[in-house]
């Protein structure tokens, strides 16, 4: 061409020679679309399915995954949680339980319950937004918390725009609710998303936009509002990872560098992050995580990541003991903190007086207790999944004990009883196999499988015996080790009251159950401990007042009555009050004998809680047992016993029984 405009278009059929190189445009664009979800193109070298391509905003999650280091350094840090929960089974019900968790009070600045908003409504009723998602298969849980998040007076307007963000990159709309919450030291979001897309098919995001394309938007709009960091901001953060004691980004870069022989070295062409590396080398070695071996190069100790971890949640814990303990104005030393975590050492029991419960995890639902003990010491106990454990009223006096995890004697007596019988354990083949056994004896069996049942782990024939499978007791240390995971410790309340309440009650309480015991429990004249020593001195004076016991030389004698004495004069007491409210007749339990009844409600007493049972034209209180709950409006019946009483739930002899 002799100039740029000197050229004849040749009008036709476009026309190209084959080869990846020259595909159609639409080719192109169709290959192009394909990557973007997440497919494999027939281009390039065949790779082994990773799953990484798998779901919507495939392409862009490795994009964002795929961004220079170094201007991530400038970018405002967002945490993003995210996790995929199964609605099978009973799984929509722990997702209205999550939703009512979200909504709980103290969760605003106001200190307030949150209030649920959506794309375009700040007040989102949760029961009706959930209950048309009954049959689908998954959701995602998401927490999101900007770094800067206090620089935010409302958190709505960010995360309706993140929203929008992933819905553009997912090609979707999504349906989705949230909830800002600000009660911990860091402002965040949970957003809850149905796992459904805009034409009702399950939504599937690709796992790297999950880890880090939501965390990169996220970032990029906070950059927006806010700006990106200052190199002064940087470098203020930086120097100060140099002394924490937890895993840091500093720590990050030191373990990608370090060769097979672990070792690593403190030199950096910038003057910075030499200074950087030289100091952080320097607290690992005082930590006893890394040995300095030559000039300028160290060793790093083996599993300094995973200790490192660790080092910074107990660190988050002994925080959390300070502040509760200083609002309390008790004053406890660090020595006398003891931190019972997942993994950590063997948990014995623990009595004390429940001080605080809260989150340990929020994204996975981890609850935690502080109980001051009578051995003087602080205790955090991490206590599993919230829903686990009931509801535990402020100021009660707890017994918090490990759960012994693996196959019991009862599993196994079941297997026996199961190979006898062709496979299957009911109450009739149990006392044929054994015939020294009771009928209540091989009713803790049933109960055994029941909960089994209850967890997906048995099945229960036609007939009403139970299949149990040649693997049964695998199926066992596997259900035993999820229960543990759930719900580490048992968490036992023996007075829902205070202490304080306990001195002049008529009423058999925990401190005259203490006092009479064998052997008392020894309690260290500090803290809790000292405050119970001086309530059983002026309780045993109550006593001695009311008839109860008598002071003898070298100490104080009681009726071997007391209890039954206590226990009966409160169960008069209320029984007459609830007599007028209900119009009905009280008629007391002996023991020994057998009770039934419509099962209306537990009722609490200082001595125990108990269940009200109706029958015709009166009513009865006996001990009550947690599986009760399940069958409020039911008929029940039971044996009443010196120590308690023997449920029997349902009619048919087979059926679950509670001791």
């Amino acid at each position: 061409m002799a100039t740029d405009d000197d050229f004849e278009p040749r009008l036709g059929r476009l026309r190209s020679p084959r080869g990846p190189a020259t595909r159609t445009y639409l080719s192109r664009v169709l290959a192009a679309a394909n990557l973007a979800r997440g497919g494999a193109t027939r281009t390039g070298v065949r790779r082994g399915l990773t799953g990484s391509r798998i779901g919507r905003g495939a392409g862009v999650g490795l994009v964002l995954a795929s961004r220079d280091r170094f201007a991530a350094w400038r970018q405002r840090r967002v945490i993003v949680k995210a996790r995929v929960v199964r609605l099978a089974g009973k799984g929509i019900d722990g997702a209205r339980a999550h939703l009512r968790y979200l909504q709980r009070d103290g969760v605003t600045r106001a200190g307030e319950p949150g209030r649920l908003y959506g794309p375009a409504s700040d007040d989102v009723d949760g029961r009706r937004w959930l209950d048309p998602h009954a049959g689908d298969r998954h959701q995602f849980r998401l927490i999101v918390s900007p770094e800067d998040g206090d620089q935010y007076p409302d958190l709505k307007d960010f995360t309706r725009r993140l929203m929008a963000r992933l819905e553009e990159d997912l090609g979707t709309r999504l349906d989705w609710v949230a909830v800002d919450h600000f009660n911990t030291g860091h402002p965040h979001t949970h957003i809850v998303v149905r796992g459904k897309d805009d034409r009702g098919r399950d939504l599937v995001i690709a796992p790297a936009y999950l880890t880090r394309g939501i965390r990169e938007r996220a970032s990029e709009l906070v950059d927006l509002d806010l700006g990106p960091r200052s190199d002064r901001d940087i470098q203020a953060r930086l120097r100060a990872e140099i002394d924490q004691e937890r895993l840091t980004g500093i720590d990050r870069r030191l373990i990608r560098e370090m060769d097979a022989a672990r070792t690593v070295s403190s030199s950096s062409h910038d003057p910075f992050q030499q200074s950087l590396r030289a100091g952080r080398l320097a607290t690992l070695a005082r930590l006893g995580l890394a040995e300095r071996t030559a000039a300028g190069h160290w060793r790093l100790a083996d599993g300094v990541e995973e200790t490192l971890v660790r080092m910074g949640e107990r660190g988050d814990i002994i925080r959390t003991m300070q502040r509760a303990f200083a609002g309390r104005a008790l004053t406890p030393t660090a020595a006398d903190f003891a931190i019972h975590a997942p993994g950590a050492r063997p948990l014995g029991p623990i009595t004390g007086r429940l001080l605080e419960r809260g989150l340990a995890d929020e994204h996975r639902d981890r609850h935690y207790v502080l109980v001051e003990g009578v051995d003087g010491r602080a205790h955090y106990v991490d206590i599993g999944r919230g829903d686990a454990t009931a509801v535990l009223p402020a100021g009660a006096i707890v017994r918090i004990t490990p759960v012994e995890a693996g196959v019991r004697e009862v599993d196994r007596t079941i297997v026996a009883v199961a190979a006898a019988n062709g496979g299957h354990y009911d109450i009739d083949s149990h006392l044929r196999f054994d015939s020294g056994a009771s009928e209540a004896f091989a009713a803790t069996h049933v109960r055994r499988l029941e909960a089994m049942r209850r967890a997906g782990a048995v099945e229960r024939a036609a007939d009403g015996s139970w299949v149990v499978a040649p693997d049964h007791l695998d199926r066992v240390v596997s259900y035993e080790a999820d229960r543990a995971r759930q719900a580490p410790v048992k968490v036992e309340i023996l007075s829902a009251q205070p202490l304080e309440r306990l001195v002049d009650a008529d009423a058999a309480t925990w401190l005259d159950r203490e006092l009479v015991a064998p052997a008392p429990r020894p309690l260290r004249d500090a803290g809790f401990g000292a405050a119970v020593r001086d309530a059983r001195q002026r309780r045993q004076q109550w006593l001695v007042a009311q008839g109860f016991a008598e002071e003898a030389e070298g100490g104080v004698v009681y009726r071997k009555d007391m209890l039954a004495a206590l226990r009966r004069r409160e169960l008069l007491r209320v029984a007459n009050a609830l007599s007028e409210e209900l119009g009905l007749t009280f008629r007391e339990a002996p023991s020994g004998m057998p009770v039934e009844g419509i099962y209306r409600r537990p009722v609490d007493l200082l001595s125990g809680r108990h269940a009200l049972l109706e029958r015709s034209h009166e009513f009865t209180l006996v001990p009550w047992r947690p599986v009760l709950d399940r069958h409020v409006g039911k008929k029940v019946s039971g044996i009443v016993r010196s120590d308690g009483i023997s449920w029997s739930i349902g009619r048919e002899r087979s059926g679950p029984s509670v001791t």
